[in-house]
């Protein structure tokens, strides 16, 4: 069995796409994913399953939460060892940890308006693209920011959904217990 950590974009935000995490719990399982664990209200989960492609696992959870709640959602998928290298290769780690972020990106942008984003963000903020995540220092915090999920999926033409530095090394550490 492999672990794997699951994250949804934009689940349980303004009162729209509502999934309880017990509901989410059971729909995983319902799936035949194992040791289901999920963090907080915002649509992270860790499981364990076969191996099989991480596209596979993204198409069966989408099918299956438009199928159980009637809607669409994006869906993010990594092993517990991509999950980890996506944590040791934030460059900003060593600046306050409560003001770091990921925005993480549904595949690799084909373009990345590097000028556009500089011009955007306050002279404060840093931000540094790798692969298919954007690590963000935000010492105002996200919810000031330019450097939105909103804003990322329009400059770089991807999905995107974005967690604290902190959900994001717990999810870890769940993935860590559970296998």
């Amino acid at each position: 069995m492999i672990t794997y950590i699951s994250i949804l974009r934009g689940i349980n935000v303004g009162g729209r796409k509502r999934i309880k995490m017990a509901e989410l719990r059971e729909l995983y399982e319902s799936l035949n994913f194992q040791n289901v664990k999920t963090y907080i209200q915002s649509g992270n989960a860790v499981f364990q399953y076969n191996e099989i492609p991480s596209m596979e696992i993204t198409a069966k959870i989408k099918n299956k939460i438009n199928e159980v709640f009637g809607f669409d959602v994006a869906v993010f998928i990594w092993t517990k060892d991509e999950f980890q290298k996506i944590i040791e290769k934030n460059p900003f780690k060593d600046d306050e940890i409560n003001k770091l972020y990921v925005t993480f990106l549904s595949e690799i942008p084909l373009t990345c308006p590097i000028s556009e984003i500089e011009n955007r963000k306050d002279e404060f903020e840093k931000f540094k693209i790798f692969d298919k995540e954007v690590y963000l220092f935000i010492p105002s915090g996200y919810g000031k920011t330019n450097l939105s999920n909103n804003f990322f999926e329009k400059k770089l033409k991807v999905s995107a959904t974005t967690r604290n530095w902190k959900t994001t090394n717990i999810l870890l550490e769940i993935a860590d217990i559970i296998s």
